[in-house]
């Protein structure tokens, strides 16, 4: 947690439950609030209004992972019954094992947390599909399990999946209403076990605006695993790949004043997992680079190639708050998280979002609206 928002309480009706395109007729994907942070100042925008809050020759860096439908339903224990149980497949693994997460099933439809395990047991899927689960992914944490999946995965999900749904949703949604803009399909049937979701208050006709004004537009991908809702962990090893054409349209945007806003937090990981190692500082080039990442962006190592950050709203638990101290500042976030629940933003990936800038020289902390 970030020291200074302890005591900060986020009402449970501040849940978006349903996705904005369904909160009333004529609405669409981008129809969110936008909360923007320079240092301590705060303003208040529509989320269209972003093209006309940065500056020809910034960059977006976006993930273009898509979002698997990564619920299934299954019985755990040998034929006939068994306990029934939600199996939220996280990540692949480089030896074809699964990262997968057990959870029981709700009268309502979402889910409730339950202890991992046992090893050995197996796990009946429809279609015939089975899981054997081997051990826990992380020592000493038995939510999350290395499972040997037998049949095509992809295939499975495709087929019988869903995605992965929170209790404070309303209902369940079509896959599409997790895919964003950007999402574009892995060769090997990879993607997200859970929404990139900065990335989806975008659309087509908002991505033509930016670049119209003369934000460039940069793709990487980072597959996200299942995050926990309840434990507000720290995320597991991803799968990521900055491509060296996006290393290199960042670098040259910085050369010239240009500004490096990630799109979501997974952009950050990724951006910071791939690039050279060395002290921190402005002057860090961007890499490209692939691979697996375990790392955690903390205000202690800071950041190296990103000047700002689009990103939901996160519980004042979450492991996330600590990188938007490391790009942002303490003081920012606490200003930013305050004016918030006061002027009732929503949070989750249905919710509003924030974008934090730097803070511009002679700009006076305030907290206001704009319209523009």
């Amino acid at each position: 947690m970030v020291d200074g928002l302890e005591g900060l309480r986020v009402p449970e009706e501040l849940s978006a439950r349903v996705p904005a395109e369904q909160r009333g007729p004529g609405r669409g994907r981008d129809d969110v609030r936008l909360l923007v942070s320079r240092g301590e100042a705060v303003s208040h925008h529509a989320f269209r209004e972003l093209p006309a809050l940065l500056r020809a020759g910034d960059v977006l860096v976006v993930n273009t992972s898509p979002t698997l439908a990564a619920a299934v339903d299954g019985r755990l224990g040998p034929e006939p019954g068994g306990e029934p149980v939600v199996v939220h497949f996280s990540t692949r693994g480089d030896d074809g094992r699964w990262a997968v997460e057990l959870r029981s099933p709700e009268p309502s439809g979402s889910t409730r947390p339950r202890a991992g395990g046992p090893a050995g047991a197996v796990v009946r899927l429809p279609g015939g599909g089975r899981l054997t689960l081997a051990g826990p992914l992380t020592p000493g944490s038995g939510r999350l399990w290395w499972a040997r999946a037998y049949g095509d995965v992809p295939g499975l999900l495709g087929r019988y999946g869903r995605p992965i749904r929170y209790g404070y949703t309303e209902r369940d949604q079509p896959l599409s209403a997790y895919q964003t803009v950007f999402a574009r399909p892995s060769p090997d049937g990879g993607g997200s076990a859970e929404m990139p979701s900065a990335g989806r208050p975008f659309t087509a006709g908002l991505v033509a605006e930016l670049a119209a004004r003369g934000v460039w537009i940069a793709p990487l991908s980072l597959h996200t695993g299942v995050a926990s809702a309840e434990a507000h962990e720290p995320p597991y090893p991803e799968r990521f790949e900055v491509p060296a054409a996006t290393a290199a349209l960042v670098n040259a945007a910085r050369a010239t004043g240009g500004r490096v806003i990630a799109v979501g937090t997974t952009v950050v990981r990724a951006l910071e997992s791939a690039a050279v190692a060395g002290p921190v500082g402005a002057g860090a080039p961007a890499r490209a680079g692939r691979g697996w990442t375990d790392l955690v962006v903390t205000p202690a190592r800071g950041v190296r190639v990103v000047d700002g950050l689009l990103t939901g709203l996160h519980e004042p638990e979450a492991s996330h708050l600590l990188m938007l101290e490391a790009v942002a500042g303490r003081a920012a976030l606490r200003s930013a998280y305050a004016a918030a629940v006061r002027d009732r933003y929503l949070w989750h990936e249905f919710g509003d979002v924030h974008l934090l800038l730097p803070e511009e020289k002679g700009h006076r902390a305030r907290c206001g609206s704009n319209s523009g």
